[in-house]
């Protein structure tokens, strides 16, 4: 899977490069002295702050149950898995149903 900045994009965000840095100009010690200002006066938009607690809320929640998982991989390594033929046909039969009603 390839992971690219389209979220950043569409959201505007972006890297506001300073003056001297935008034109190329200036030396090494100004630029040092440029950016250690920079670093004093950082201010944070709202929509980082919301990006901060999305990242917090995922991070917090589990995407599955890790115990049905382990009872299910338990089940299966012991032999008493049954997967029931009804339910596996009746959620394909759904999910072809989605699929033409999207198209």
């Amino acid at each position: 899977m390839k992971i690219n900045d389209s979220i950043k994009n569409n959201l505007g965000l972006g890297v506001d490069k300073t003056g001297a840095e935008k034109t190329g100009a200036g030396k090494k010690t100004e630029k040092s002295q440029s950016n250690a200002k920079l670093a004093e006066n950082v201010t944070l938009s709202p929509i980082s702050a919301q990006l901060q607690a999305l990242e917090a809320k995922i991070a917090g929640d589990n995407a599955f149950d890790v115990e049905k998982v382990a009872a299910i991989k338990l089940a299966i390594a012991s032999g008493q898995f049954n997967v029931s033929s009804e339910k596996v046909a009746d959620g394909l039969i759904e999910t072809v149903k989605d699929l033409l009603k999207k198209t």
